[in-house]
């Protein structure tokens, strides 16, 4: 298998990772990041110019990519500069759209979703719920010739100003059953729904959403009726691709910072990284974070295969990988550091958060490694 990226996927690599380094330093970052909106809406749209969102999705939807490793390489760069945008909320929804959605809510959102215009949250999560993607409780029921939604969702990636919220929502069936899920296409701005944001502790910022009668019309169904348990196992698949990759970045970096600390700090007259036990535990590390960056080429060449269960345990594996090996890397990284790995000043500690926070994403390792075993059951 040849592992080099084409050249388009290499400029597009070098386009954006010069683009982050000029344009989204740590300190300008963590003052978006942490603040009241927890992005910037010009640089977002600054990275729609450059093609990023484009490269998320295939030429016939009106991307320029679309293939496991356009996304690889595109979150990649992104998680070596810890970039807070909302990006992952516009690859699940314009993945969701283009896997279920009509021609016309392909032309009215998918566009503007790929331009920067409009920002999108998938809207799935809810209280008390445990990564299970069959678990709802929202209702949607009929009322004339559209829909009334009622429930509440959590921690839904910048819900609180998103324009579209890709709601999950139970027309039939129990709260467990795969069988009954729909989707819909809500505004952000709809009435009865209310939103309170939170920022998170990692940077960017997520909302609690209650719906109390949230009337949308027909045309809001994305897909088919009581069948989006499928789809939403489609884009979520997509995600785990994602954050997989932005972990390997943000490992690399994190993984650099450490190198350079052992080679710079002196005790007893001599570099740190000159103890051998460091070195051993920087060995293992290096391993373990090209372990994880083999982990995602797999996932990335697997998101394609027609064989569910194939790829849904390839998915679970990388994201288990990433989870497990993430965390390693954020402590390993800290203690090597000593007390300075804490501190606010320094951009490693804020890496660190992020590869933790990571593996709580759409599922952790425990919950992805329950699920590698169940599939592998039902082969």
């Amino acid at each position: 298998m040849n592992f080099e990226h084409t050249e388009d996927r290499r400029m597009l690599a070098d386009t954006l990772n010069r683009f982050v380094s000029e344009q989204y330093g740590i300190e300008k970052r963590n003052h978006l990041a942490y603040g009241d909106a927890g992005h910037s809406p010009d640089l977002y749209r600054q990275f729609a110019d450059l093609g990023v969102i484009g490269a998320l999705f295939p030429e016939a939807d009106g991307g320029f990519g679309g293939a496991g490793f356009d996304v690889s390489v595109v979150f990649e760069s992104l998680g070596r500069g810890l970039v807070a945008e909302p990006l992952l909320g516009a690859l699940l929804v314009g993945r969701a759209l283009i896997a279920g959605g009509t021609a016309v809510q392909k032309e009215s959102l998918l566009a503007p979703l790929i331009a920067g215009e409009t920002v999108a949250a998938l809207a799935h999560d809810e209280p008390g719920s445990h990564y299970e993607l069959s678990r709802v409780t929202t209702t949607a029921k009929r009322s004339g010739e559209g829909w009334v939604l009622d429930g509440a969702k959590a921690v839904v990636l910048f819900g609180d100003t998103a324009d579209w919220l890709l709601v999950s929502a139970r027309t039939a069936g129990g709260t467990f059953d795969a069988q009954g899920i729909s989707l819909f296409l809500v505004p952000g701005t709809a009435a009865g729904l209310t939103r309170r944001g939170i920022g998170r502790i990692d940077g960017g910022r997520v909302a609690e959403i209650e719906l109390k009668g949230v009337t949308v019309g027909a045309d809001a169904l994305l897909g088919t009726e009581g069948e989006g348990s499928a789809l939403l196992e489609g884009i979520v698949g997509w995600g785990l691709l994602a954050l997989s990759a932005e972990a390997v970045g943000a490992m690399d970096v994190t993984k650099q910072f450490t190198l350079e600390y052992l080679q710079t700090r002196k005790q007893f007259g001599v570099p740190i990284g000159s103890f051998q036990a460091l070195q051993h535990r920087m060995a293992d590390l290096l391993l373990e974070v090209e372990q994880a960056r083999s982990a995602v080429i797999n996932a990335a060449a697997a998101i394609g295969n027609e064989d569910r269960v194939q790829r849904e345990r390839t998915l679970s594996a990388t994201k288990y990988s990433i989870g497990r090996i993430g965390t390693l890397v954020a402590e390993e990284s800290i203690q090597m550091h000593g007390g300075i790995g804490m501190t606010w000043e320094l951009p490693m500690a804020h890496y660190a958060k992020r590869l933790v926070m990571i593996d709580h994403q759409l599922g952790d390792e425990d919950h992805h490694l329950a699920r590698y075993m169940a599939l592998g059951e039902t082969a």
